[in-house]
């Protein structure tokens, strides 16, 4: 895991450069957002890829669960993917009601992300 520094204004944001999935669990969410948490990081670029296919199964909640924290410790998390894929009226309701909020945003690219 690499993490690519972005400044915009007074906001340090972490965009995380990895290849694997890093999140598999709810817990290694918290582990992966305490540790940018502590080094200073205001938000949080996550790449669809790094995160288990078993997140968008909303039925365990583990998505809800990784959210809660994040909106806990008022850290904000952009996940950058192509979510079309995502056909279940659920995930796509998630990804709507995730995006009207200010915590959470599933985006297209790097540059939505940066916003």
């Amino acid at each position: 895991m690499h993490i690519q520094k972005h400044q915009i204004g007074e906001k340090q944001i972490a965009e995380v450069i990895a290849e694997e999935v890093l999140i598999h669990t709810a817990e290694d969410g918290l582990d992966v957002m305490g540790s940018l948490y502590f080094q200073g990081f205001d938000k949080i670029i996550l790449y669809e890829k790094q995160l288990s296919p078993t997140f968008f199964d909303l039925q365990n909640g583990m998505a809800g669960e990784v959210l809660q924290k994040f909106s806990n410790y008022r850290m904000e998390l952009a996940v950058i993917g192509d979510f079309s894929k995502y056909d279940r009226k659920s995930v796509k309701d998630f990804i709507f009601e995730s995006n009207a909020g200010h915590r959470v945003n599933f985006v297209a690219s790097l540059d939505e992300a940066l916003r």
